[in-house]
């Protein structure tokens, strides 16, 4: 199963960042005006500005500037469900959402840690 995860096309991603990353500057960073475009994962954030679905307009939009661990768990794009909270969810969600950090991770940048996120584990 080595390589389900692997990008279609290299990717050179940085070491990963730490760098506290508050919750208004995580939902400052939406994509409109083609400014910076980030999606939190378990407190992780991942930089996704470079994904045209990401942007305003695009197909997973509704993550960017926010937590959507639940919804990448649930396999939602419903806006209530772009939510940070995950841990209420059975072992299979909890299964899909490592599945959706480990592609994230494989593709996009860390960018830092949202502050005070209490969901990492």
């Amino acid at each position: 199963m080595a390589g389900k995860f692997e990008p279609k096309t290299p990717v050179s991603l940085q070491p990963p960042k730490d760098d506290p990353i508050t919750l208004e500057e995580l939902a400052a960073a939406d994509g409109a005006d083609e400014g910076k475009c980030y999606v939190a994962i378990k407190g992780l954030v991942y930089d996704v500005t470079g994904n045209k679905a990401y942007q305003p307009g695009g197909s997973y939009n509704v993550f960017a500037g926010k937590d959507a661990s639940r919804a990448l768990a649930l396999s939602s794009t419903k806006p209530d469900d772009v939510q940070a909270q995950w841990r209420d969810l059975d072992d299979k969600e909890k299964s899909v959402l490592n599945d959706w950090i480990t592609f994230f991770s494989k593709r996009y940048n860390v960018v830092g840690k949202v502050v005070g996120a209490t969901n990492t584990d």
